[in-house]
């Protein structure tokens, strides 16, 4: 399950290649056959100037050329059918020859707003896809799903962020929520993934993972501030997981040396947790629901209020089974309101929905679920982007 977002960018319902041209013939044909039935004391073929008006909003540029022009033949035909004391004469026909000027005009400067939309849309999705890159099926030996829903429908991206990276030293996953919105929420996560991903894979602790994370939201803060756009305390809380053990078989990844001889690791039994003062996260399975320790750390970028060796928040061990599911959310979720300003109870709505049918603990369908749930708990209207992030141990895994 991928990204779903609000669309950037609609086109015109009548607008392209498509029935864009059926409006404005009809009103030419109609202006020009209720102008040729009545009477000479009551002429409407003025009236055929609003015709490429109509064909601006809803044609391309030669289509509305075509319309003005024909829209001036046939008041020219129309008119001159009439005899001489009924005709409506030259100062119409200037004004239907000068509204289809300012109608091909308007319509040019209409097609080259909608091709900047669009281009400004392939750029939003191309950055949308490098900030949150599409996970393949499988990805590092989990199963898993995501939803992002951001609270600017046209911006499509905020500062949530996700990501599943493989390596030699097992399966790591991230889950953040930049403070802030806007371009500098973007950037900040932009950098978030891009140290994940490298440290991730490379290191083979996941307390050094955690400290490459805390460092590299510093040195952002730092940058931004050395370039004129300081933001003030810039942060992030997020959930940093280590699934020891996972792996793909063939994919070119070393082994998973890091799980040997770790008992319960080993076997596949425990994750690793690190918790930046993000939102707690939830275990749900047939069985239940529970929740992970909420974490001892401050959010990412604020380690240098902490003194000793207590800056960085501890890896956390934590016994999860096969078939046990991961659900990350982001505070989107928790802090979603009704009109009533209740808050969204997400952990008893789950608890419930896996009572009634346990199949509900598939990442897919627990991801669908909480994402419809939050949308029908405030009516559609997010307040703040929302992300929905369900990973497990995969069921093939070998």
């Amino acid at each position: 399950m991928g990204s779903d977002e609000g669309p950037a960018f609609s086109p015109p319902l009548f607008g392209g290649r498509g029935v864009g041209w059926v409006p404005p013939l009809v009103l030419l044909v109609g202006i020009a056959v209720l102008d040729w039935n009545t009477s000479g004391e009551f002429r409407i073929i003025s009236w055929i100037v609003l015709v490429p008006g109509i064909a601006a909003a809803l044609c391309p540029v030669a289509g509305t050329v075509a319309f003005a022009v024909l829209a001036l033949c046939t008041y020219v035909f129309v008119d001159g059918a009439w005899p001489h004391q009924y005709q409506t004469g030259l100062p119409d026909f200037i004004l239907v020859a000068l509204g289809g000027v300012l109608a091909v005009l308007a319509c040019a400067v209409r097609v080259r707003g909608e091709r900047r939309m669009l281009h400004m849309r392939d750029v939003v999705e191309t950055t949308r896809r490098t900030v949150l890159r599409p996970l393949p099926p499988g990805w590092g030996g989990l199963d898993h799903a995501a939803v992002y829903l951001a609270a600017d429908a046209v911006a499509r991206v905020g500062g949530d962020f996700y990501d599943i990276q493989p390596g030699p030293h097992g399966t790591r996953v991230l889950i953040g929520d930049v403070q802030g919105k806007g371009l500098g929420a973007v950037e900040a996560a932009a950098a978030m993934l891009g140290t994940f991903r490298e440290a991730g894979y490379h290191e083979p602790a996941l307390a050094a993972v955690a400290e490459r994370l805390e460092v590299r939201m510093l040195r952002h803060v730092r940058y931004r501030a050395a370039v004129g756009r300081d933001e003030g305390d810039r942060f992030a809380t997020a959930v940093l997981i280590s699934f020891p053990g996972t792996g793909f078989p063939g994919t070119g990844f070393p082994g998973t040396g890091f799980t040997e001889g770790r008992g319960e690791e080993a076997a596949g039994c425990v994750v690793e947790v690190v918790n930046f003062g993000h939102e707690p996260s939830l275990i749900v399975s047939a069985n239940g629901v529970r929740s992970l320790p909420p974490g001892d750390g401050l959010p990412l970028g604020l380690s240098e209020l902490a003194r000793g060796a207590g800056r960085l928040p501890s890896v956390v061990r934590v016994p999860v089974a096969d078939g046990e599911t991961l659900l990350l959310v982001t505070d989107g979720v928790t802090e979603a309101r009704d009109t009533d300003g209740t808050f969204f109870p997400l952990r008893e709505r789950v608890a419930k929905a896996v009572a009634d049918d346990p199949g509900v603990a598939d990442p897919r369908r627990l991801v669908a679920f909480v994402r419809d749930g939050t949308l029908r708990h405030c009516g559609g209207r997010l307040g703040d982007d929302t992300t929905v992030f369900a990973v497990r141990r995969g069921t093939s895994r070998p």
